[in-house]
């Protein structure tokens, strides 16, 4: 495991906190690929400041796909024992910011580059390494134009998000929202004839409640996740200027998280309709009154039969037989849309160390992707 943990100090060494340019990781990666002879495409974003990469080995074909982030959670806020950004070991634990989310599992790629580079190849290994998956698997949509004709047709591709190892089929999709309330502004004293968009945002929360209550009583179920149903969820509510004054304008953030079986379409139609009802009641004394909705981000589900081929298969190369689901999104959703079978699997556990101060890794985890990652060198090889 010593190439792999000396990847995994290299990769810990830069902070690629999201809201940074990621391009000294994606260039450590590049020189790393290059000198084992993979071929490389780099896809950078509209910025110059973040990109992402498509490498390959061997000849063309399917072959297998590998496919992790770059970028990490912020440690603002957190208080941590140790240097985030310095791999640190003890009592079996590797610690840095991201080790489990998933730098661990990145350091493995990179073992199983440096491992297919030494070997002759029947089928190709390819890799890609995307940007902006912390902040909604933004980076890896701007991504996909260009690397769907890269990918070409990969037997199976392994998204390795922290899973203990086990192969999660499916996650919620997601889409992120902002609501815009516009009321009336005007003196406090008087703020029975005036509008407030504060009021117009407490009731958007109520209705977004029903809607949660109608989501959990006749929606779709699936007992595989630790929340069966679809959700809504408020996180952010702003508005005002002055006590006062009336405020004019409030803002809400939410999100969805959906199932596979809920239509992103349907759940948007449930939230349009509460956003109109609390308006008409104001519309009457102000017909300018509204909430405006603004879908801004979104990415899709994973729900992969666990009958597919494709389970079978990484059951067998990560030598584990156990099947699951995750309550955490990834950027399996966007490759299984680009007709690549897919699923998720990798080293760490998000529920116990990922996005946490002091955040760490097992050497017996890094072990196990090892191991995957030398069966699926094994499965390509001559």
């Amino acid at each position: 495991m010593s190439q792999t943990l000396e990847n995994l100090g290299r990769l810990i060494g830069f902070n690629s906190v999201s809201a940074r340019s990621n391009l000294d990781i994606i260039g450590f990666i590049e020189t790393y690929l290059r000198e084992r002879g993979f071929r490389l495409t780099r896809i950078s974003d509209a910025t110059g400041q973040k990109a992402g990469l498509f490498a390959e080995t061997g000849p063309s074909g399917g072959g297998l796909l590998l496919s992790g982030h770059t970028d990490v959670v912020p440690t603002e806020g957190q208080v941590w024992t140790r240097d985030p950004f310095r791999l640190s070991h003890e009592s079996g634990k590797y610690y840095g910011r991201g080790t489990t989310d998933m730098k661990g599992y990145l350091a493995c790629m990179l073992s199983a580059a440096d491992k297919a580079a030494k070997r002759d190849l029947k089928e190709p290994l390819k890799l890609t390494f995307s940007y902006d998956e912390e902040i909604g698997c933004v980076g890896i949509q701007h991504m996909a134009d260009r690397l769907a004709p890269l990918l070409g047709t990969p037997r199976a591709c392994f998204v390795g998000e922290p899973t203990e190892m086990r192969v999660a089929v499916g996650h919620k999709g997601k889409a992120a929202i902002k609501a815009t309330c516009n009321g009336q502004s005007g003196h406090s004293a008087l703020a029975p004839k005036f509008v407030n968009a504060l009021h117009l945002a407490a009731e958007f929360v109520v209705e977004l409640g029903k809607v949660q209550t109608w989501l959990a009583t006749q929606g779709a179920h699936d007992a595989a996740y630790d929340i069966a149903c679809s959700t809504v969820h408020i996180g952010k509510l702003t508005g005002g200027v002055a006590l006062n004054i009336v405020p004019d304008h409030a803002e809400l953030i939410l999100e969805y998280r959906h199932l596979a079986a809920d239509r992103q379409d349907m759940i948007m139609d449930l939230i349009r309709d509460a956003a109109t009802r609390v308006a008409r009641r104001y519309q009457p004394d102000y017909p300018e009154a509204k909430i405006a909705l603004d879908r801004y981000n979104a990415y899709p589900g994973l729900d992969v039969s666990e009958g597919a081929p494709v389970v079978a298969l990484a059951q067998r190369l990560a030598g584990n037989q156990e099947v699951t689901k995750v309550a955490f999104g990834t950027e399996a959703g966007v490759f299984a849309s680009l007709g690549v079978p897919t699923i998720v699997c990798g080293p760490g556990s998000m529920e116990g160390q990922g996005h946490k101060p002091d955040e760490y890794i097992s050497g017996e985890q890094l072990a196990a992707c090892d191991r995957m990652m030398d069966r699926i060198v094994d499965e390509i090889a001559i």
